[in-house]
């Protein structure tokens, strides 16, 4: 097991659609200083069977910090799927499941932002709680739209009702159901999105030809890049639980490398940083614990703040380039290019 993994007990099984389902966890008191999260955040969860010892899967949290009790990952299943459809049709109460703590990107600077949102399908999960959060705070505002193939399919129907009737002034839902009118378009998404293109950010999460429709929309509006926030979840072809090898002494004294500085969970570390192992790998391999979940450079729970000298990564499907301008980087990507380099997590 990762030095960062936890065993969380199911509390419960909650059947949202016919082929979407949430799985509710509960906390042991020891570990909620670990599982303290922002909306919008995933878990990253084991999945027995598979190639070797298991697979890894990343689900976003449909709770929302301050107004949910337990934590709760919804998941939808997909054709041939093996995580979906694994949890969907075994994972029962008093079951456990081994994840990894909350991680992600997809989350608003502010709750009293007025916020413009965009989810198809299960991309509503991540959706639902930045909305359910902004509403347990003052001053804040979402318009959602939300697109899925008909009415059945629809996650979160009645919450969604539930939570407009509760806050009628400071939430607007617009559903765009295909069995009614069709595809979404980057036509009509400019026409719905017009109104709203004054807004504090937008959110889009959903599958990839919605979600670039969605953003081609955006851009035509003139809303710059620094606002829009997407979440794209890829299946991950390594294992973030396998135990961490350890590098060999030789490695270090036979191999090029930098002088590292690094600020992480309030301490400070030196250490010799071989050019041809990443930052993460160096972390863990020490014994520390940084923040990580994919390890393939998709999610950017990994990321840190370059503040001297320069590293390049070898992989980036998360950081913009307002985030690369502020030198950030992915550390499970991030490999030496000057002599020293400091860098901090904190």
């Amino acid at each position: 097991m990762s030095t960062s993994a936890c065993g969380l007990p199911v509390l419960d099984v909650i059947a949202e659609t016919a082929d979407a389902c949430s799985i509710v966890l509960g906390v042991p008191e020891e570990l909620c200083g670990r599982f303290t999260y922002r909306p919008g955040q995933f878990l990253t969860v084991r999945i027995p069977g598979g190639e070797g010892a298991g697979v890894a899967r990343c689900y976003s949290l449909s709770s929302a910090p301050g107004t949910d009790p337990t934590l709760k990952i919804t998941v939808k299943r997909v054709e041939g799927g093996h995580g979906s459809n694994w949890l969907c049709d075994y994972v029962r109460p008093g079951h456990t499941l081994e994840v990894l703590p909350p991680s992600g990107r997809f989350t608003p600077d502010s709750l009293a932002a007025d916020l413009l949102l965009f989810a198809a399908g299960s991309g509503i999960t991540p959706v639902i709680s930045i909305v359910k959060a902004l509403l347990a705070e003052s001053g804040g505002s979402a318009v959602l739209f939300y697109a899925n193939r008909d009415e059945a399919s629809v996650i979160f129907a009645g919450e969604l009702r539930e939570l407009v009737a509760s806050a009628p002034d400071r939430l607007q839902v617009v559903h765009l159901l295909e069995s009614l009118q069709g595809l979404p378009t980057v036509t009509s998404l400019t026409s719905l999105a017009a109104p709203h293109a004054a807004r504090d950010a937008a959110f889009i999460c959903g599958p990839a030809p919605f979600m670039d429709a969605v953003s081609e929309a955006l851009g035509s509006l003139g809303i710059g890049r620094e606002k829009i926030i997407t979440e794209r979840f890829h299946s991950l072809s390594g294992d973030p639980f396998a135990t961490v090898e350890e590098i060999p002494a030789e490695e270090f004294v036979a191999a090029e490398s930098a002088r590292l500085k690094v600020a992480l969970n309030g301490d400070e570390h030196l250490l010799e940083w071989p050019t041809h192992i990443s930052l993460l790998a160096l972390l863990r391999t020490r014994g520390l614990q940084p923040p990580f979940s994919c390890e393939e450079g998709f999610c950017g729970a990994c990321a840190c703040r370059v503040l001297t000298g320069e590293a390049k990564m070898l992989c980036n499907d998360v950081l913009e380039e307002e985030d690369l301008e502020e030198g950030l980087i992915l550390s499970c990507q991030a490999l030496p290019i000057s002599a020293e380099v400091e860098v901090t997590f904190d």
